[in-house]
């Protein structure tokens, strides 16, 4: 029997589009997570509504892996451009990902005040030496060749903006301030920001079970490109082309 392939979006309006295009469809709740078991074009697929932010799309990811036993993950949904070279609708194939909300700040005394701008040791929240105290590193999950080329194999078939590969960060943070956004894409080499890929990474990457994260620019403060709720199903009807690809190349 094949194992599924699991495809996560946080929101209503990342995920329920692809549950829909699913066939002989179960669903399934565990805690506050959701699962749509069925097929697509004959394969196996799980669509999993993962929740908004780190924590919940850990929670999720390691559900889904011990209940499911997933051949792979792909993690989608919209995204904050840190790229004035992108636009609203263009998709990001994410090399790697990075967690952008895990840092060391420096030591400033009482009404010294705080500066973002100056926290640029990175903590490493997986790190080879679990008796550093002080796991100083920008870690970079980098994702599964077969799923990256299964999605550059067809990228070809959007027509709805360009797709691009690069860094994609996470954090339990909206950024707002383009000094920070510029902050991150220079020290942490981001394109664009979510709230889930990193954790999801960083779970898939402990049971060894392939990932890809892949987001759609849903909105770009640094050129002044604001939010299109379109953009979420323009990349769920790609994310299905790459998972069938994948699959048809196992």
């Amino acid at each position: 029997m094949r194992q599924p392939l699991i495809i996560q979006g946080a929101l209503p309006v990342e995920c329920e589009h692809l549950a829909s295009q699913l066939t002989d469809v179960e669903k399934e709740t565990v805690g506050g997570w959701v699962f749509w078991k069925g097929l697509y074009q004959g394969f196996p697929i799980i669509i999993s509504k993962t929740r908004m932010g780190m924590t919940n799309s850990a929670a999720a990811t390691a559900i889904a892996i011990l209940k499911y036993q997933p051949c792979a993950i792909i993690n989608q949904g919209t995204s904050g451009g840190h790229d004035p070279a992108l636009n609203v609708f263009d998709i990001v194939l994410g090399q790697a990902v990075c967690n952008i909300g895990a840092f060391k700040t420096p030591k400033r005394q009482q009404g010294e005040g705080s500066d973002s701008l100056t926290w640029v040791e990175a903590f490493d929240v997986l790190p080879e030496d679990e008796t550093d105290p002080e796991p100083i590193a920008i870690r970079h999950f980098l994702a599964d060749e077969g799923l990256l080329s299964a999605a550059q194999y067809i990228k070809a078939s959007y027509t709805q903006g360009k797709v691009v590969e690069g860094i994609i960060g996470s954090a339990d943070v909206w950024n707002n301030e383009l000094d920070r956004i510029a902050f991150f894409r220079e020290t942490y080499g981001t394109v664009t920001e979510e709230m889930e890929g990193a954790s999801v990474a960083q779970v898939a990457t402990q049971f060894n079970v392939p990932f890809l994260a892949l987001r759609v620019v849903s909105n770009n403060l640094t050129n002044q490109q604001g939010y299109d709720a379109a953009t979420g199903q323009a990349c769920q009807d790609f994310v299905f082309k790459v998972a069938y690809q994948y699959l048809m190349q196992l």
